[in-house]
């Protein structure tokens, strides 16, 4: 994944960017036809690493999609207004300000370079190439789930609230820039996303991959998708499947806290690689936004953990280990609101700098590139409990427990003892500040409550109260007024103008 940068370069033919015409103008930016860039698998591989480079921006991996799932998610609260990404914490979205509509344009692109890598492959396989792309088809196929999976999230409504209901445009082919395309139902999105992955999974590579999709992050993807369908069964065989491969391990509670300071550790299905000089954000990281404002220069502040989420801990939970203190910490001479703040417990996460110490993920001072960390291990135990409840709550209490043993104190769970909050819990538990939390929310259509008076108290948000469920509209993303204006009818999500 190194060099990929100069890669990028390389191959302006392939790697379009979104222009301001809208985010299906999407033609090449030279004179060269995109369906002449590939010939060889080498152009294949090199056309795959610029779109998963391109993945790891900050407009989506790199940070505002991890920020999205984790400030709506209720877990997090803000230590006061007017920093960066707050507006996803106050749900303050309107057409025109704080639209995030990067994420569409950005997921656009990265489909577009998907289509390219995918419809190419699949010309030359027709031409009878000698050739084998069948990894890398797999590969892009496997892209294109995700980033639509991605989109439909953040746009329209879960699947088992509405399947039809507006969701996202649909790209499975080059699209003329001229294209006024609507939005399609959210089942015809969830139906290409099944399409792309079973169309990838024979293809894929079942060796552990660094930085790259393989057959385990396909079905850590397809399960995920069928659970967000309320088909259990289906999700279970899926996490069955990486679970019993004996590929991955599950972080030990001994080590579970060094893990964050190792790149593609025991549990990484799937890691997004960064590296300081492709793709850090600095000061603009994950790591920066997360950690104690304060403890460098470098440091924002923006989000820490809720007092919600630290009820939830066992007071010996080794997951404390990637947690510091708040502001100012021991000294009385500071607010008295900070104090007691600092007192009640340790609410900044260190997992996106590698430790407390910032050690970053790769033996490195940089600590602001540290990979992304898509699929672990622990989300496939913890989503296959809940798949199993219905049907086998021994086994259900069995994926449970290797999870819960991180707090050394924890009553084992049982057939007769586990539920569906208690797998919901230690979910809250282990994926703090992963991106996570707001889209399971939704999933299972969870009420949410924020804590706004965590420091200073915030003045009155959008979502009007301390809680919000799926059923507020402003859980959903509006359409930006520029693409509106660019394509009149196109669908405004419920609850925006779509001219304010």
């Amino acid at each position: 994944m190194k060099k990929i940068t100069h890669i990028l370069l390389s191959l302006a033919c392939v790697l379009t960017f979104a222009s301001c015409q809208g985010f299906l103008d999407m033609a090449p930016t030279n004179q060269a036809d995109s369906s002449t860039c590939l010939t060889s698998v080498h152009d294949a591989q090199v056309m795959l690493n610029g779109l998963i480079y391109k993945m790891s921006s900050s407009s989506y991996y790199g940070r505002n999609f991890m920020l999205y799932g984790d400030a709506k998610g209720g877990d997090m609260t803000i230590y006061t207004g007017g920093n960066p990404g707050d507006a996803l914490y106050y749900f303050n979205h309107s057409a025109s300000s704080s639209s995030y509509w990067s994420f569409w344009s950005t997921g656009y692109n990265c489909l577009l370079q998907a289509n390219n890598i995918i419809n190419n492959i699949k010309k030359m396989q027709n031409e009878a190439t000698t050739e084998n792309f069948d990894d890398i088809l797999g590969q892009a196929l496997t892209i294109r789930a995700l980033i639509h999976f991605d989109l439909v999230r953040l746009y329209g409504k879960p699947y088992n609230m509405d399947k039809n209901s507006d969701g996202i445009t649909v790209v499975t082919e080059q699209v003329d820039a001229s294209a006024k395309l609507l939005r399609d139902p959210v089942e015809k999105a969830y139906t290409q996303i099944l399409a792309d992955l079973n169309e990838a999974a024979p293809l894929l590579s079942k060796s552990v991959a660094r930085g790259y999709f393989n057959y385990y992050a396909n079905q850590m993807l397809l399960g995920k998708v069928y659970q967000y369908m309320d088909n259990q069964s289906a999700a279970l065989t899926c996490f069955e499947n990486v679970i019993n491969s004996g590929k991955y391990a599950l972080y030990t509670p001994a080590n579970w806290v060094a893990s964050w300071s190792r790149e593609f550790g025991s549990e990484s299905i799937l890691e997004i690689a960064i590296y300081p000089s492709e793709g850090d954000l600095g000061t603009g990281s994950l790591g920066c936004y997360y950690m104690r404002k304060g403890h460098i220069n470098a440091a924002n502040g923006n989000f820490n953990a809720s007092k919600y989420w630290m009820d939830l801990m066992g007071e010996n939970d080794v997951r404390w280990g990637i947690m510091a203190y708040g502001h100012y910490y021991g000294d009385t001479s500071q607010d008295p609101r900070i104090q007691a703040r600092a007192a009640y417990g340790k609410d900044w996460c260190y997992k996106y700098a590698g430790s407390t110490t910032l050690a970053g993920d790769k033996g490195s001072s940089n600590f602001t590139a540290v990979n992304i960390k898509v699929f672990r291990l622990s989300e496939a135990y913890l989503l296959a409990a809940e798949a199993a409840l219905g049907s086998n709550k021994a086994k259900a209490a069995e994926y449970l427990n290797a999870i819960a043993q991180r707090n050394p104190d924890y009553t084992p769970w049982t057939s007769a003892t586990v539920n569906a909050d208690a797998v919901y819990n230690e979910y809250r538990r282990e994926f703090l500040c992963e991106g996570k939390l707001f889209f399971e929310a939704c999933r299972l259509n969870k009420t949410i409550t924020f804590e706004d008076n965590a420091y200073y108290g915030s003045t009155v948000s959008s979502r009007r109260g301390l809680t919000i469920d799926r059923s507020n509209n402003l859980c959903r993303l509006p359409v930006s007024i520029d693409e509106i204006h660019t394509n009149p009818g196109i669908q405004q999500n419920p609850g925006y103008s779509g001219t304010e």
